[in-house]
């Protein structure tokens, strides 16, 4: 699943058991769970997740899309870009996103959104997409800005991490601004 120009240097695809190794490669380090409340992940954690997404799948009616986000250079999965807390009934969904560090910097995180916004408006026929990040993370907070979404205020102590209370700012885009932009 891709968008956009062809300048796009990845390409999201639903998940499969063969990226175990993968997702542990990044979900198992320090430095990708810092503002989540999980991990760093044990192998068994990183299978327990898998097996978790692999079920969604399988559902007739999801409200959870993870997809793999692969290197188009050397075909190697990279991440994971997410949409779910999806409500058909208020046609909203939130989004998320993971990237191995290893490939920080490059503006893959902005591309991910983007594809996964374009899936949420065009297959999914969302209204509103969402999407919160822990407010000391100025680099995710940068992806959401540079994917257009506007900022609509501040969660205030409502994710409790290991190392005490996490404030979230909270962005979103609407389909008539993604259909503007696009």
């Amino acid at each position: 699943m891709e968008n956009g120009p062809g300048n796009s240097t990845i390409y999201l695809t639903e998940m499969t058991d063969d990226y175990l190794i993968d997702i542990h490669s990044y979900a198992s380090k320090e430095e990708v769970c810092k503002y989540q409340p999980w991990g760093p992940n044990s192998f068994e954690d990183t299978k327990a997740y898998l097996e978790e997404v692999l079920a969604e799948t399988k559902k007739e009616t999801r409200n959870r899309y993870v997809f793999a986000v692969i290197d188009k250079e050397n075909c190697k999965m990279i991440g994971a870009g997410e949409l779910f807390h999806i409500d058909l009934s208020n046609k909203s969904g939130e989004m998320g996103y993971i990237i191995h560090p290893d490939f920080w910097g490059r503006g893959i995180a902005t591309q991910v959104a983007n594809i996964l916004m374009d899936y949420g408006f065009n297959d999914l026929k969302l209204n509103r997409i969402y999407a919160t990040c822990d407010a000391r993370n100025s680099a995710s907070e940068r992806v959401l800005k540079k994917a257009g979404m506007k900022q609509e205020g501040l969660l205030r102590e409502n994710i409790l991490l290991k190392d005490g209370w996490r404030n979230s700012l909270l962005y979103s885009m609407l389909n008539r601004e993604w259909n503007t932009k696009s």
